[in-house]
């Protein structure tokens, strides 16, 4: 009887062939522990895919290294999609890996990471897009699960802060499948409802039960809510994209409690202690007023047109009787030099000396004839006496040098 023989290259091609048309190993993840790592200078990795009960080659080609996210190194826990082939050559299956991803919380850091920075390159994280958050917040809704401490930390703090706030719960899923949808729904229900201010949160756990705060449409939601909302997931060294892409971030959900609660009784006093404040400051605004009326009313009187007026009817009149003292002044002094000039006139006055028995003796041409020398005889004079004049015929000249 003849048997079939085939060659060793028929036989792998025979194998390639199965490979290849089994479309599961066309497209299959396979997770495991990463060894034998080694970066070729070609670009291409080689690598060992193990785990408890046994290894798997791999390679992923340099023309693939895009679908490669981190940096991967001996022991790094991934999940390696891509497809098992055969390699014709050496009769071996391999699998040549298209993606690689960090297996559990690795793999989730990544992904944060990814969409941290595509979000923050879309500007979500951007200050401007802040809404302030109200100091004097009445109505504040919360996003998480009705039971639990985070719910139960922000009543004890408000109630201790301000028994008068109202706070208006929308118990939501915050892990698992379903805890998406559900904090989204609650964003959606409180900002139609109108409260003043929004907290959204859970308490602490780990990135994966935390990972329903790390999801892009979460983040939109928060992004797009009018209402200010306070971000308030985990612990204080929790960091999920809702911190970033809320208005404000609190390390925990006591701390948004206090941030989003005023203090009433801390406000009261410090409105009494304004008040006492304003009180005295009114009482020295009025002191202050009453002192410029005062101030006022005194320049007023002094500057008052009737008391101008009655400043210069004193200045006229002073004016008047300095006026009429010295006219009186000036009119005694004119008397007494015109009794001087008088008593000095009187004293030249030809009448006068007429009258004592002098005369006046004037030649034919009107001349006044002072000295007998001035005259001859025969001359024709006129003697003026005190009353009438006499015209005379000069007879005889006597000289006193003739004497």
């Amino acid at each position: 009887m003849m048997k079939n023989v085939y060659s060793v290259g028929q036989v792998n091609t025979y194998i390639k062939n199965m490979f290849a048309q089994d479309f599961m190993l066309q497209r299959i993840s396979v997770k495991g522990e990463v060894s034998n790592c080694k970066y070729h200078t070609s670009g291409h990795i080689y690598f060992t895919l193990k785990d408890s009960v046994g290894t798997i080659s791999a390679v992923m080609f340099a023309g693939s290294r895009r679908g490669l996210k981190f940096t991967m190194k001996e022991g790094d826990k991934v999940i390696v999609t891509g497809s098992v082939e055969v390699y014709e050559r050496d009769g071996k299956y391999q699998l040549y890996a298209r993606e690689i991803e960090l297996d559990g919380a690795g793999n989730l850091y990544l992904k944060f990471e990814a969409l941290k920075r595509e979000l923050e390159e879309m500007g979500m994280f951007a200050p401007e897009y802040k809404k302030p958050i109200p100091k004097f917040a009445m109505r504040i809704g919360i996003v998480t699960a009705p039971t639990g401490a985070a719910i139960q930390d922000i009543r004890n703090i408000a109630k201790r802060r301000n028994p008068y706030v109202e706070l208006i719960l929308y118990p939501a899923l915050v892990q698992g499948d379903g805890a998406v949808p559900s904090i989204i729904n609650g964003i959606r229900a409180l900002d139609a409802h109108g409260v003043d201010v929004m907290i959204v949160g859970r308490g602490g756990g780990s990135i994966e039960d935390l990972w329903a705060f790390n999801e892009e449409e979460v983040a939109r939601a928060i992004f797009e809510c009018e209402t200010p909302v306070i971000s308030a997931v985990g612990h204080e060294t929790d960091t999920t994209i809702a911190d970033y892409v809320a208005d404000l971030r609190a390390p925990t959900p006591s701390a948004a409690a206090e941030l989003a609660v005023f203090d009433y009784y801390l406000v009261k006093e410090q409105m009494t202690s304004m008040e006492g404040h304003m009180r005295r400051l009114l009482r020295q605004k009025m002191e202050a007023a009453r002192m410029r009326l005062a101030h006022a009313q005194t320049k007023l009187r002094y500057l008052s047109p009737e008391n101008k007026l009655r400043e210069n009817r004193k200045y006229a009149a002073d004016l008047e009787e300095r006026a009429t003292m010295r006219m009186t002044q000036l009119l005694e002094q004119k008397r007494h030099q015109l009794a001087l000039l008088s008593g000095q006139l009187e004293g030249m006055s030809p009448v006068k000396k007429l009258s004592q028995g002098y005369s006046y003796v004037s030649n034919e041409n009107g001349y006044a004839v002072t000295d007998a020398l001035h005259v001859e005889k025969g001359d024709i004079l006129d003697i003026r006496l005190l009353h009438g004049a006499l015209k005379t015929e000069v007879i005889e000249v006597l000289n006193d040098n003739k004497q």
